[in-house]
């Protein structure tokens, strides 16, 4: 029997019992709506207000900061189509990077289209944000910088302290108010982040990367800060996210929260400890190098002479699940804007794999992979050769 190895976990990941567990109470007994006033609606209202504080605990932030949304890509969307609706009258010049999720691409690319002005950071070989660019493009139009923490393809841990240290002393010497957001999906569950102390005026989180479910998201937003709502209906969500609650996704995203970080120490060593495992017995084979930054959670690694479609499904015949990039591209087949901005050789643009890991993955399944893939990879260069 072929052994099933899941190693992409940066696309979705498992919901674990405990998640399960609440999400049914608010299903099948407190699945009342949040905003009736009955004692039903109450049972309900109580899981919104669980999964705030459990998230504000984590952030260090007041639970109304926190807004709940349908998962990350509408967190994104709010967060940046929002904030500069509510302060476009300061400017019209947003800050981005090049290789950012497309849930936070394309609507900067919608908001070029409306006549903002955008300027794309360049980034170095392993995909960091080149903060004398940064502090070249900031002007007194800015009104918004926008990065990811965690490189959602290669694992490069952004460095948003100082990306926030520098947005900070440009208002304090300009009398500026620029805002920063940070696209934090990645990184949030594995690493400590508290936005208030940072910096952070706006940051995006989501449920299923976590171990919470499909379809739960939420936007901190800091009290000081404008931001005007994409949606329009019933004026959920301090107004600021209409719509009935998703009781049971929101309380889903909370029992994630609280659990991922009730054993983030144990969890991230087990991560690095599968990732260093994967890594360095792959990169022993030839033809393997590896692209990986910090982030304990992802592995990019590049397979000279086969192309990553191919190998993706090879290794997928043997049970073992990886990625070719970001899931939200994969039907849209293109050479990643990650791997070009960080200049890797062009004949690795498109032999490069993800491999994305939980807490419940095993150094076991990290030697069965590079063992698969010593099988695998001389048989699939030999047939790439004719």
């Amino acid at each position: 029997m072929t052994q099933e190895v899941y190693f992409d976990n940066a696309a979705t990941t498992k919901i674990i019992p405990e998640v399960r567990e609440i999400m049914l109470e608010t299903m099948d007994v407190e699945y009342g709506n949040p905003s009736s006033m009955h004692l039903k609606g109450v049972g309900a209202e109580k899981y919104i207000r669980y999964a705030k504080n459990a998230i504000s605990k984590q952030l260090k932030c007041e639970p109304k900061e926190i807004i709940f949304t349908s998962g990350g890509t509408e967190a994104n969307n709010l967060a940046l189509l929002g904030v500069v609706e509510a302060n476009k009258r300061s400017g019209n010049h947003i800050i981005t990077t090049g290789i950012e999720h497309a849930s936070v691409y394309n609507p900067i690319l919608h908001l070029e289209e409306l006549g903002f002005r955008v300027t794309f950071l360049r980034v170095d070989s392993e995909g960091k944000v080149d903060l004398e660019h940064l502090r070249e493009e900031l002007c007194d139009e800015t009104i918004l910088v926008s990065t990811m923490a965690v490189n959602n393809e290669i694992g490069t841990v952004e460095p948003i302290e100082e990306i926030a240290t520098i947005i900070q002393a440009y208002n304090k010497g300009h009398d500026k108010n620029i805002l920063y957001h940070v696209d934090a999906i990645q990184a949030f569950g594995k690493q400590i982040i508290y936005p208030k102390r940072i910096g952070i005026d706006v940051m995006s989180i989501s449920g299923h990367k976590i171990h919470g479910p499909k379809g739960s998201g939420a936007l901190f937003v800091d009290n000081k800060v404008k931001i005007k709502p994409i949606l329009f209906g019933g004026g959920q969500e301090k107004g600021i996210r209409s719509g009935t609650e998703n009781t049971a996704a929101i309380a889903g995203l909370g029992k994630a929260t609280e659990v991922m970080y009730d054993r983030l120490e144990e969890n991230v060593q087990q991560l690095q400890l599968v990732k260093q495992t994967l890594i360095e017995k792959a990169t022993a084979l030839d033809g393997v190098t590896d692209n990986s930054g910090e982030a304990p959670h992802i592995a990019s690694l590049s397979f000279r002479g086969v192309r990553s479609e191919v190998l993706l499904h090879a290794l997928e015949d043997k049970g073992i699940y990886v990625s070719a990039g970001s899931a939200c591209s994969s039907n849209h087949p293109a050479v990643s804007g990650v791997l070009k901005a960080i200049d890797l050789d062009k004949e690795l643009l498109e032999s490069t794999l993800r491999f994305s890991f939980c807490e419940y993955n095993t150094v076991e399944e990290a030697e069965y992979t590079v063992k698969v893939l010593g099988e695998l990879l001389p048989v699939l260069r030999k047939f790439t050769r004719k």
